[in-house]
């Protein structure tokens, strides 16, 4: 259980000095962008993934399944311009986003995943695989 808590590496390594002082100069902005949040539930014959992509519309998310591998990306563009009568930027402002995290889907049934986003919460269904049973037979005896 206690392995699933995360934690924070400490950064008093002193051959980490440099380091520690270039990504609090520059706000070390890349690494602290927190990636989407995720819960996923048990249902029984199938997995419930629900993602909280908020502000996103349907069109800036994609799933993308590949080698037993689904990768949900979501990707937020957006500018404002405001121009005088001279059409010179009086203010221009820019903001991009772009968030994506990977999830196993062995023992899934690949062919059955479905989604459906709803505001703001991305929910897909993951079927889960029946289990193959041996077969049995007979042998006959010569």
């Amino acid at each position: 259980m206690f392995g699933m808590i995360p934690f924070d590496r400490s950064d008093n390594n002193i051959f980490d000095l440099f380091d520690n002082f270039e990504k609090q100069f520059f706000n070390n902005t890349n690494a602290s962008l927190p990636a989407f949040r995720t819960d996923i539930r048990d249902q029984g014959d199938k997995f419930l993934l629900e993602a909280e992509l908020p502000g996103f519309n349907k069109e800036d998310i994609s799933l993308d399944l590949k080698e037993g591998i689904l990768t949900i990306k979501a990707e937020h563009k957006d500018s404002q311009d405001q121009k005088n009568d001279k059409g010179e930027y009086i203010r221009r402002e820019r903001r991009y986003g772009s968030f994506a995290r990977t999830f196993d889907v062995s023992g899934i049934n690949e062919s059955g995943i479905t989604a459906a986003y709803n505001n703001g919460i991305l929910e897909v269904t993951l079927p889960k695989q029946a289990p193959v049973v041996p077969e049995s037979r007979q042998i006959a005896i010569l």
